[in-house]
This record gives C-alpha cells, structure tokens and sequence, in this order.
C-alpha cells in the first residue's frame, strides 16, 4: 500500500515479476523431472491444473450470479472476480501437458490396456483420445467466449454509464449459468472421474461445481482481506456486506460438503462394485488420515467459525479462514485425483515414488506463482471499484445504518 492508503500499483507489479520468475523455474523444475519420470509428473500436475481451474470457473460463475441478482456482496469482489476470469487463457495454455500425457493419466488411452479390457474396448466411442482432445477444445472455446464476452461489456460499462451493457450481462449470465453446468458436468467426467473408467457417479459434475463456487470465494475473500480497509474498497465497504460475504461462504461450504456426502452415501448404500472400486484404492492408511483431515479442516472447524457473527465480521478472520478451506480443496483434489495411480500400482521405484511425492508440494507452487502473476496483471489494469455498477448506491446506503 502506499502512504496514503491506496494500492501501491508499483509494489503489485514487483511481485508480479517475481512470481512470474517462480513460476518459469518451477516449471522447468517440474519438466525435468517429468522428462525422468512421466508417471510420476502428470497425476499431480492434473490435480493442481484442477484446482486452479476452478477458482477461476468458479470466479466467472460468481461473477454471473452477481449480475443475475445484484447486491452489495459482489460489488466489494467483482474486480476479483473478473481478474481471476482473465486467467482462462493461461489456463488453456496449461492444460496441454495434461492433453499430451493422455497415455499416462488415463486407462483408456492405454492400448495395452484396452486390448486387455472389454469393458475399456466398448468405452471407446467416447473415452479415446481424438474425442478427448476435441471436447477439450469446444469445453475452452466456450468458456473463453464467456469470459470474453463478460470481459468486453464490463469494460464499456467502465467507459460508459449505460445500463443496457449491464442488462446484457444480466441476460447473458442466466444462459451462461447453464452452459457452464453442462460442460464443467462432461469435463470433470473427461479428466477426473474417467481416471478410474468402471466408476461411474452421476453427482460428479455438481459436486466440481460447488468446489469451484466455494474455491473462487474462499479465494476472493482472502485478496478482499488485504484492500478492504484501503481506499477506493473502504469507501463503500460495511460490516454488513462483510457479514454477508462470510455467510455466503458458509452457505457455499455446505452445498459442497452434501455433494461429497451425497456421493458417499450413495456409493455406500447401493454397495455395487463398480462404484465401490473409486473408494478401494483410498482405504490405506495414509488415505484414510487425508480423509479424516478433509472432514474435520475442510468441513468441521471451517463450519462452525463461519458460525460466529464476530469472526464473520472481521475480515482477516475470514480470511484466515478461507485460507484454510482453499487449502484443504486442493488436498481434496489430491484425494480425488492420486490415489489408485502411478505410486498405488506398484510398478515405480523407490526413487519414481519420491519425486511423485515432491511433485505433490512443488507443481503448486510453481502454478500457483504463474496463476497469481496473471490473475495480479488482471487486478491492477480497472479501478478496484466499478466506476459505474448499479449497486454502488445500495453499498453506499449500507454504510449510513
């Protein structure tokens, strides 16, 4: 911040530039070791990409809920939300490691494998390659257009106050909603759930969806704790939005939880082997203390802070606190993704299984720095508060009660 409370643009591009530096050599860093090892590269890396894919998935469909229904909350977080939006283009560079290792990741792109397997062998006609790669196409052509779209009408409505660009997003976002729902559905089914093809689970894609919600919160929340009491954010900032903000991610946090809950029940209720087989591989001792973690830091101590009105109202609070249900997503994501692959299967050696173990600490780092420096470029190119959002008035108003 500079010393008048203001962001210090100059100090954001700074770290702008180192992060961007972290980012390359962990990338570098974490090619070589897939040069040594490829099995040991891709499942981390694919948990990762899917991670930070969410928070801006999620972002953008934040975004649209914001336009569909208006309020203060989303005025504070808006220019958050759009500039992890703006990373979407990043992220569609990213995701080729994840399309040329196909053979590495997946059973079905695997021709030993399918030869070996009637099941994979009658799969064929959607989970092969080609197919693969040409639904990832059309899953990044339609997210990149909304993205676009959303991008170019919030800037016109910066330059000019007129309230047909708002009217636009608002139309728009209620079509987008759903066309998100329908491809993040087929897309979390291409590259997460077909890692173990016999699985089979129709509450997979809601159960994604809420991850992104909660992910792109958490993660709003945590940026929103370190401008909130500078201008231009404290001007129209209140405790009440504050208090809204927080119980939004409370109610987020729970949408996610019945949809893992939901998943697990299910599969434990109807007890048939081809579900069952997802949660075999997670039995072991080290999966099962993940398991116990993800419940008790990803669920129970985040739900009951969220609970208390004072915590709710203390924005470095809450951001302490989606901290830690960030954080946790990951690791949920690691839950869903690594076990049942390369170092569950027995086939790597001793040291294959330690540079899969440090992949899992250093693929996000080195992401997560190439993420930031995009999502930084984003945030400092607007004014943090929209000059010409309708619901400036409503913000303003809260703060006079």
């Amino acid at each position: 911040m500079n010393s008048d409370g203001t962001v210090c643009f100059a100090a954001i591009a700074r770290w702008r530039r180192w992060l961007t530096y972290g980012g390359v050599a962990g990338i570098l860093a974490c090619g070589a070791a897939a040069l040594f090892e490829p099995r040991a590269f891709f499942r981390p890396y694919l948990a990762t990409y899917l991670f930070y894919l969410g928070i801006s998935l999620g972002s953008m469909v934040l975004w649209m809920a914001h336009c569909l229904t208006g309020g203060s909350w989303g005025l504070l977080i808006r220019r958050i939300l759009e500039a992890a939006t703006g990373t979407l283009p990043l992220l569609a560079v990213l995701f080729l490691p994840i399309a040329g290792g196909v053979r590495y990741l997946y059973p079905w792109a695997q021709p030993d494998a399918v030869a070996a397997s009637p099941r994979l062998q009658y799969q064929q006609f959607y989970l092969c390659p080609t197919y693969f790669w040409i639904r990832a196409v059309v899953y990044f052509t339609v997210w990149l257009t909304m993205g676009f779209l959303l991008q170019r009408w919030s800037h016109g409505e910066d330059r000019n106050p007129d309230r047909r660009l708002a009217w636009k997003m608002q139309k728009f976002s209620g079509v987008g909603a759903v066309i998100y729902g329908v491809s993040i559905h087929f897309a979390a089914v291409d590259w997460a759930m077909s890692l173990q093809p016999v699985f089979r689970s129709t509450i997979w894609g809601p159960l994604f969806a809420s991850g992104h919600l909660l992910s792109a919160l958490a993660f709003s929340l945590i940026i929103l704790a370190f401008l909130i009491d500078h201008p231009p954010l404290r001007d129209v900032t209140s405790l009440s939005v504050q208090n809204d903000l927080a119980s939004l991610l409370l109610t987020m946090l729970v949408l996610w939880a019945y949809m893992a809950w939901f998943q697990f029940m299910l599969v434990w209720i109807a007890n048939v082997p081809a579900d069952v087989v997802w949660y075999a591989p997670r039995t072991s001792e080290l999966w099962k203390g993940v398991m116990w973690a993800i419940f008790v830091l990803h669920f129970v101590v985040p739900f009951f802070l969220l609970l208390m009105r004072p915590v709710k109202r203390n924005s470095t609070t809450v951001a302490w606190v989606a901290t830690l249900i960030l954080l946790m997503q990951l690791v949920f994501l690691c839950y869903e993704v690594l076990p049942g692959g390369s170092a569950d299967d027995g086939t790597l050696p001793s040291a294959a299984r330690l540079i899969e173990a440090g992949l899992v600490f250093l693929i996000p780092v080195a992401l997560g720095c190439l993420w930031l420096a995009r999502f930084l470029q984003q945030l400092v190119r607007r004014p943090l508060v929209p000059p010409h959002d309708w619901n400036r008035k409503a913000a303003l108003h809260l703060r006079r009660l």
